[in-house]
């Protein structure tokens, strides 16, 4: 269902008026691929929450853009099903997602590198995309997990932890995850006992559990999301396997504390994209808080936001809302040189547009600019979970291996 924001008021809705014409000539179509439902849906409501604050932002700043939502599941063939309804039949000028490596990769391949449709991710990590066949329409506004995994190595290391076992969803974002933590932890002097794969959405996994504890490891990554793996900590708990977990980014749910409890979980650490304090990053914070009253504990919503405004202002740079100029211009809008601009200036990067200047997209979750595999660089968040709150202790770049 396509659903138009309302404008704001006051000070933004002025502008929208003085600009007039001056941003793009005919509405944009956006398709969101999130997962509403799934192991994943814990993450879905909030990123449409930070594509949908996009929206409402440009639109009241003289934008014309409407965001069509489509319910990836969490699942490969639903999230392809999902995206080539978009495509074909609500004419999406550009798609914003998936979540799920497992589910980004087969939208690429089957209906965006193939119909030549630009796709953001800003949640898909593997290592896998970088060199992915996609005919340039497959871009992300989060770093690889080839740099999570340095990332994660370091502050394993640092908190005096030499061994561990690892458990990862068999996907392309688990697989990828687990191969860098590992290849980095054991560069770092680490060992890594085990690493075992598991299945999504089973019903019990006792069996991968006592595989992973064979080595006599104490602590678990586990590389995993929210809906198995509360069930895989809840029998690790259960039987007695595991009792320290190391978390990635699929694991920063606060349902976890909630459905086990904080005593059990409290002390536990792991990282996750996060960019270093910016102006970008304070207008999101605000206008998030400002739209729905309060911050959110979860990654990616301020990634999928980046993701519509560089899609929109491509669209401007192009002077054409179809998905081959929208694809040109990304890197346009996105990379030096040009003058900076930042969330919540749309109408200020539409009149330097306009005027034939060039622009510097900096987002909400920091600097955008794509190389040529259509990734960007990054830093990661060290998060703790205190008292059942996941707490920030540190934003870092990781070490160069």
């Amino acid at each position: 269902m396509t659903t138009r924001s309302t404008l704001v008021a006051g000070l933004a809705t002025a502008t929208a008026i003085a600009l007039g014409g001056a941003a793009q000539a005919q509405e944009m179509k956006i398709g969101a691929i999130v997962p509403m439902t799934g192991d994943l849906q814990a993450y879905g409501e909030t990123t449409l929450n930070g594509i949908r604050l996009a929206e409402k932002e440009i639109n009241a700043a003289g934008g014309d853009i409407s965001v069509v939502v489509g319910d990836t599941q969490t699942a490969p063939q639903s999230g392809v099903d999902a995206a080539q309804k978009l495509v074909s039949i609500e004419k999406v000028s550009g798609l914003v997602g998936a979540l799920s490596s497992g589910v980004t990769i087969p939208i690429a391949q089957s209906v965006s590198a193939v119909v030549g449709v630009p796709q953001i991710s800003g949640a898909s990590t593997s290592p896998v995309i970088t060199t992915l066949n996609d005919n340039d329409f497959l871009f992300r506004t989060v770093p690889s997990d080839a740099g999570q995994g340095v990332a994660l190595a370091q502050v394993t290391k640092e908190r005096g932890i030499d061994t561990a076992a690892i458990m990862y969803v068999n996907n392309d974002y688990g697989k990828g995850l687990a191969d860098s933590f590992q290849s980095a932890f054991e560069a770092m002097g680490g060992t890594v006992t085990q690493s075992v794969g598991f299945e999504k959405n089973q019903a019990a996994y006792r069996g991968e559990l006592q595989n992973a504890a064979d080595g006599g490891a104490e602590h678990l990554v586990l590389i995993a999301y929210p809906e198995s793996g509360q069930t895989i900590l809840r029998q690790a708990l259960e039987g007695g396997t595991f009792s320290q977990f190391i978390f990635t980014d699929g694991m920063k749910a606060p349902e976890l504390v909630d459905a086990l409890g904080a005593e059990y979980l409290n002390g536990t650490f792991g990282t996750t994209a996060k960019s270093l304090e910016s102006q970008g990053g304070q207008h999101f914070a605000d206008a998030w808080v400002a739209e729905y009253g309060a911050e959110s504990d979860k990654p990616y919503h301020d990634t999928a936001y980046d993701a519509v405004y560089l899609l929109s202002l491509a669209a401007v740079k192009a002077g054409s809302t179809e998905p081959d100029a929208v694809r040109d211009a990304l890197r346009d809008v996105a990379n030096p040189p040009g003058e900076v601009v930042h969330p919540g200036e749309y109408a200020k990067a539409v009149e330097l547009l306009k005027a034939g200047e060039d622009i510097d997209y900096e987002g909400a979750a920091g600097s955008q600019n794509f190389d040529s595999n259509g990734d960007v660089a990054g830093t990661f968040e060290l998060w703790v979970i205190q008292d059942g709150t996941f707490v920030s202790e540190k934003v870092f770049e990781p070490e160069a291996m």
